[in-house]
């Protein structure tokens, strides 16, 4: 199984050129444990490991330089473990395939938790190597080995990871390497771990491994629906008057997304979309039905109630959703999915039970395969529905102050027809604002609710962008940005070009929201709800700290004139390779329809 001297990094100058090796290696055998692991790693075609350096993996660390000549997978060095799970968590979501990230022994991974928690309720695969020191304590050094081993490391994050294991060989470390990146990439997906041991990986080879070919260990798995299933479907949802599918959580893959129409025109079944989740049906397509949005909006919950079938293809919380509406619908339910796979006791990501009539226990994009081929000829006629017009952005005076609305208007107007990616969006966005007409116009929330995933996941989305012609553009809060904001620096270093938009209200504003119903429920001032919340006095120059690390940083931005100008040279920035931060000044506050469903919902801190 040897290294890889071909890989997709080495051909793209501008990443790897950044960090080529002072001396060539010359390696051609793997001589120690860590080699092996390296080699796995190259023979899987990982293309990049995200990670901030710790003595717990200096060996992996040497290998994948002086032996992989850190080609396949390339490091990408990153300022804090998060941003190293939340970048390689942003290049699963566009990709659809597992990236490495390497964190430093306990402490790297208690830094990395919240960002593996995020991929995990985001059912993202991830591959994390993490490492400790020598396991057997006669072999560790005074102090620091003894404060960096723990007696079972992969227990911080058992409860939100697929798999982890602690390989005692070399041997074994490369089937544990296999078998992590095969089980994250099988739906359900989601992060697995593998805590290397300090000694396995520096102890010299006794004998070489026996060769093996790692793609046989790597067999493809589609869990497709049952045909019994399949055709109780069928005739529930032709005879439906008024079906509706909830789409949720499924492919980035175009031909996967051309079904999902056909089934709804087959069915002319009404859609409904979630901004958790990202673009999985066309939003100006007239079967899609209201705005995608992160709450249940007052759209979705009269199409529920009106629907006499309802096909949920991997929807998030469809019990919740359910509940907004005011209980179980009274038609019946079809549910598509195989999350139940992932459920434990610990993490409630789960979510409500929901009421579920027939339930499909397969990959919701294979069962809409599936689905399109049962139905055949008991399609419905096309009816001439009217093209749903998606109204051009309107031109703000330039003096105007700005809500979020105001501030995407204006976005939408600079970047014109450019073609994008959504990377992130704030909590303040709705999917009003912006027509998805394609699979990465929009990849989704940061799946955990974890404030400071954003800039992470947008450096990930943007690195598996890159050179594909779709420019990433990521909408964050200045509370979200301001967590995570040395991501900036990795996609500065690695020349990957990106777009940040903070969409700065200055507060903490959806704990505003909070603290104001609890002062309306308990009748104490209103008034007093921004205090413990605000980011002000003095205020953060956002531009100054994405120049501080290398980016082109923009703002303040006060009102619609001044973000155009900021925009169309962010823009420019962007286009020539570079990275951008604009900081534009917004006021606090929720569209109308997002208020009042995370009014119904009573929403948590996004």
């Amino acid at each position: 199984m040897a290294p890889s001297k071909s890989s997709p990094v080495a051909k793209d100058p501008d990443v790897f050129k950044v960090e080529r090796l002072t001396i060539p290696y010359g390696t051609n055998a793997p001589a120690f444990g860590s080699d092996v692991v390296a080699e796995t790693l190259s023979a899987l075609d990982i293309p990049y490991i995200a990670l901030n350096p710790g003595a717990s993996y200096r060996g992996l660390h040497d290998s994948i330089v002086n032996f992989l000549g850190n080609e396949q997978p390339q490091m990408l060095l990153c300022l804090h473990e998060e941003s190293a799970v939340a970048i390689a968590h942003g290049y699963a979501k566009v990709t659809g395939k597992a990236m490495a990230a390497a964190v430093h022994s306990n402490v790297g991974l208690m830094h990395a938790t919240m960002a593996i928690f995020n991929a995990w309720c985001d059912r993202m695969p991830i591959l994390i190597l993490g490492a400790t020191g020598p396991v057997d304590a006669m072999k560790r050094r005074p102090w620091i080995d003894w404060i960096h081993t723990a007696a079972d490391q992969g227990a911080l994050i058992r409860n939100y990871t697929k798999w982890d294991d602690q390989p005692a060989s070399a041997g074994a470390a490369r089937e544990s390497v296999l078998r992590a990146y095969w089980m994250a990439n099988t739906a359900p997906c989601g992060p697995t771990y593998i805590n290397l041991d300090a000694e396995v990986q520096e102890s010299k080879l006794a004998a070489p491994l026996p060769p093996i070919d790692a793609k046989r260990y790597m067999p493809p798995v589609v869990q497709g629906p049952s045909a019994d299933l399949v055709k109780q479907a069928v005739d529930l949802l032709t005879a439906a008057k008024r079906p509706l599918i909830l789409a949720g959580r499924m492919s980035r893959n175009v031909d996967d997304w051309n079904r999902r129409v056909q089934l709804a025109e087959a069915l002319d079944a009404r859609v409904c979309t979630n901004l958790k989740i990202g673009a999985m049906f066309p939003t100006d397509h007239p079967l899609h039905h209201g705005s995608p949005a992160t709450f249940a909006t007052d759209d979705m919950i009269s199409a529920m109630k009106d629907a006499d079938v309802i096909l949920s293809l991997d929807w998030v919380d469809l019990g919740g959703t359910f509940k907004a509406a005011g209980g179980a619908p009274s038609g019946t339910v079809i549910q598509v999915t195989l999350d139940q796979n992932l459920h434990n006791g610990w993490s409630m990501d789960y979510e409500g039970l929901p009421a579920v009539d027939l339930f499909i226990p397969a990959e919701p994009d294979a069962t809409v395969a599936a689905l399109l081929a049962g139905i055949g000829s008991k399609a419905k006629p096309k009816k001439p529905h009217l093209v749903r017009e998606i109204p051009p952005p309107t031109k703000l005076p330039a003096d105007a102050t700005m809500a979020a609305a105001d501030m995407a208007n204006v976005l939408r107007s600079v970047v014109g027809n450019r073609t994008t990616c959504l990377t992130h969006v704030s909590l303040s966005w709705h999917g009003e604002f912006w027509p998805f007409r394609h699979p990465l116009d929009y990849i989704g929330s940061d799946g955990g609710g974890g404030v400071g995933g954003g800039p992470g996941i947008s450096v990930g989305a943007a690195l598996a962008l890159k050179g594909s012609g779709r420019m990433p553009i990521a909408v964050c809060g200045d509370g979200d940005f301001m967590m995570s904001c040395t991501a900036v620096w990795t996609a500065v270093h690695y020349r990957i070009p990106l777009l940040i938009l903070v969409a700065n209200n200055r507060s903490f504003y959806n704990d505003e929201v909070h603290q104001e119903r609890v002062a309306v429920a308990r009748n104490r001032p209103v008034d007093n709800k921004w205090i413990g919340q605000r980011i002000s006095d003095p205020d953060i120059d956002i531009g100054m700290v994405a120049r501080g690390q290398g980016a082109s940083g923009f703002g303040p931005c006060n009102n619609a004139g001044e973000l155009e100008k900021a925009l169309k040279e962010a823009v420019a920035v962007v286009e020539g390779g570079g990275v951008a931060v604009v900081d534009a000044r917004i006021l606090g506050g929720y569209s109308p329809a997002t208020a009042a469903a995370m009014a119904r919902g009573k929403a948590d801190r996004g």
